[in-house]
């Protein structure tokens, strides 16, 4: 056997994705680049690996198995790699986080200059809704959490990061008053939900519960981009955090209807669990937000002032 470290990285890769196509942007390799990889490291077994019906590829047991094995020994590499920047005193591991889908707007800005200041830190982020983040938090399979809903019932330490502003968002063919609006326009316009499990969808119900409207729920999508899409179509409204809204604003796409009680406020906080033991790069994160987080928010969020 002769495969190389980069044709187990490659099988790794598709056997993960069950795809070429993925396989290759996650690398930022071309697919026949790939392909080639796949092929040569097929050809040092005499049991098929995967098979290929139709344009789609399936991995067969055998397959499977040296995926396992090849994950094993990949990170096995990344454990000496590792060591290696430890001797040299550098922090080098893995930093894991779960955000929720608007997240992605902030969490990024957070990370960049510890990221660049500890180039032996892998980052593994994981952007999904409330409900995995959560989740993922109980089971203890992160390091940190991101989340503007602070969960209940459950024991942790949070960070407060930035503060959440969620508007009424339309498109720009609609022509509201600049005047601040009703509520009674909440039950008029065909509104854009997320889907269960979405913070930005808890506090959307939470007010409309606390001030008593029926609203039409015209859409449930299951991201933000979605939501910003139908938006500007003009298919409906919906209520946003302003903060991932930004380019859209500034283009003309999308309006902020002013209306009573708005911006509905909450606070992105980063959560871990309380007691948990943390890695070394996990206590020198929170070290560096705790003494950087005021410069993050001036440096990149000082747009936010103007809503």
């Amino acid at each position: 056997m002769n495969y190389t470290l980069h044709q187990l990285q490659v099988f790794f890769k598709i056997a993960q994705n069950e795809s070429i196509t993925k396989a290759a942007e996650e690398l930022h390799l071309t697919q026949p680049a790939v392909s080639i990889q796949l092929k040569n490291f097929q050809n040092q077994f005499d049991i098929p690996l995967y098979e290929v019906i139709g344009r789609k590829i399936y991995i067969t047991d055998f397959g499977k198995e040296v995926a396992q094995a090849a994950d094993k020994i990949l990170n096995e590499v990344h454990a000496i790699d590792y060591k290696k920047s430890a001797f040299k005193g550098q922090l080098a591991g893995k930093l894991t986080i779960s955000i929720v889908s608007t997240g992605k707007y902030v969490m990024p800005y957070f990370l960049k200059d510890f990221l660049e200041m500890n180039q032996s830190v892998e980052l593994i982020m994981d952007v999904t809704n409330k409900s995995t983040v959560i989740e993922h938090l109980e089971k203890n399979v992160v390091d940190f959490a991101l989340v503007s809903v602070l969960p209940e019932n459950m024991n942790i330490e949070a960070i407060p990061l930035l503060e959440n502003k969620l508007y009424l968002i339309d498109d720009c063919n609609k022509n509201y008053k600049k005047k601040e609006q009703n509520h009674s326009l909440l039950e008029k316009i065909p509104m854009i939900y997320r889907e269960q499990g979405s913070g930005t969808r808890l506090v959307m119900e939470r007010f409309f519960k606390k001030k008593n409207l029926s609203v039409t729920k015209k859409l449930e999508l299951t991201s933000n981009e979605a939501v910003k899409q139908v938006v500007i179509a003009g298919l409906g409204a919906s209520i946003m955090p302003i903060i991932g809204v930004k380019n859209e604003l500034l283009s003309k796409e999308l309006q902020v209807v002013p209306i009573k009680d708005f911006p509905i406020e909450s606070t992105w906080y980063l959560i871990y669990l309380k007691n948990k033991n943390l890695t070394n790069i996990a206590q020198n994160y929170v070290e560096f937000i705790q003494k950087e987080k005021n410069r993050i928010i001036k440096d990149y969020f000082n747009w936010y002032k103007d809503y």
